[in-house]
């Protein structure tokens, strides 16, 4: 309860003194500027009165002198340089009405040494530490003091000190502001490409998701169709052809299942996952394109070889999003896989007649994704440093995708 009523008796005190921003730090940075000119006018008064000066005009305009040179410590940093020259002018002055006394500094004189070296640069800054080193120095002087090392250490002491401290503390201020922008340049910097890591991630996910539940939903969608085309012709004499269409959609559903077992193991595990699909499982593919009543005539040029693990993954994916898309907006009869080892590069082109008058790119159906498949394909292509190409060929009679990736170019 304590704890908490000093909390409450601290919140003005800290408020006053600029534990805020914005507005409220300025308005902050003003009240304490206020309050640190009204402390040297007391102290320099005061200070002044009890030295005994004693009566007489130049008492009192010194005085006058200090409490508008104290007074002027309150005002804008640009004037900094005149608020110097202001108690440069006034130490002489102070030293002679003081007779035979010893002079002494200001705790003002002190304060505008500090602000000139904090604020000013340049010729201004040196021109105003010249002018308090040349006053503080005329005050000694007329004081009588004597000894060239205790003025000059006088001199150091109370003109050239708070100059460079007022100089250090500022260009401290702005190496830490530097720093600070930096770091926070930095750290958006992180998180921008955090995003987008993020993002490339997400992307990524989204092909391999579509890439591996298209191709067997489509399938699933053809011998379930096949299925059904069958039921409502009538009374079956022979339920071959429906119950190997319903096998067809079990083994497609089963292959879906393994494919996306296959790709969550990838995301969890990492590296360690299981060994992902090639194309050596490509004759699988096509066998499973065959049982749903597509005629597929694969066609390999030169002379297969190894491929690197990345090009080897996105050739067999690319190759089952063409033989979804041949299923999809194919005349459903025939289409020819073609796969090229030549040379440097290896090529993957598929072949496939379209029903007349149909819509090849799928925007008649916009539940297909066609379009998004395409664009998959094409990016998992140019990830590789490889192409891909689609469109109408054969007079507009057929569909022709192809991707072609170098050997040198997995990433």
């Amino acid at each position: 309860m304590l704890s908490s009523t000093n909390e409450v008796d601290r919140a003005p005190l800290r408020r006053w003194l600029g534990r805020a921003g914005g507005h409220d730090t300025e308005r902050s940075l003003a009240r304490q500027s206020a309050l640190m000119g009204a402390v040297c006018l007391v102290v320099d008064a005061v200070s002044y009165l009890t030295r005994g000066p004693g009566p007489g005009l130049w008492s009192t305009l010194v005085l006058i002198g200090i409490l508008i040179a104290d007074a002027t410590l309150v005002s804008s940093p640009r004037l900094s340089g005149w608020v110097a020259l202001g108690h440069a002018v006034l130490m002489p002055a102070l030293a002679f009405v003081l007779l035979p006394g010893p002079s002494a500094s200001t705790a003002g004189q002190l304060v505008s040494a500090y602000r000139a070296g904090a604020w000013l640069r340049g010729w201004p800054a040196a021109a105003a530490l010249a002018a308090l080193c040349g006053g503080f120095l005329g005050s000694l002087l007329i004081s009588g003091l004597d000894g060239p090392a205790s003025v000059l250490s006088l001199v150091a002491a109370n003109a050239l000190m708070p100059w460079l401290v007022g100089r250090y503390t500022t260009a401290r201020k702005a190496h830490v502001d530097e720093l600070r922008h930096q770091r926070e340049a930095a750290l958006r910097d992180a998180q921008a490409e955090v995003a987008a890591a993020v993002a490339e991630e997400r992307e990524t996910i989204a092909v391999e998701l579509h890439d591996v539940i298209s191709h067997h939903v489509s399938a699933i969608g053809v011998h379930a169709t096949a299925a059904r085309l069958n039921l409502a012709a009538g009374p079956l004499t022979d339920d071959r052809a429906v119950r190997t269409s319903l096998t067809a959609v079990e083994e497609s559903s089963q292959a879906a299942m393994v494919d996306l077992r296959r790709l969550l193991s990838l995301l969890h595990e990492g590296d360690e996952s299981p060994e992902q699909p090639g194309l050596s499982m490509l004759p699988d593919l096509l066998d499973g394109v065959r049982s749903s009543g597509l005629k597929v005539t694969h066609v390999v040029y030169n002379t297969p070889h190894p491929l690197p693990r990345a090009i080897d993954t996105t050739l067999y994916r690319v190759a089952q999003e063409m033989m979804t898309n041949a299923l999809r907006h194919g005349d459903g009869k025939a289409a020819r896989v073609e796969l090229d080892y030549g040379g440097d590069r290896v090529g993957l082109t598929t072949r496939n007649p379209i029903v007349s008058g149909a819509d090849p790119v799928g925007t008649d159906s916009p539940v297909t994704g066609f379009g998004v498949g395409l664009e998959g394909m094409r990016k998992r292509a140019e990830t590789l440093g490889g192409s891909a190409a689609f469109g109408l060929v054969g007079d507009g009679l057929y569909w022709e995708s192809s991707v072609t990736i170098p050997l040198g170019g997995e990433s």
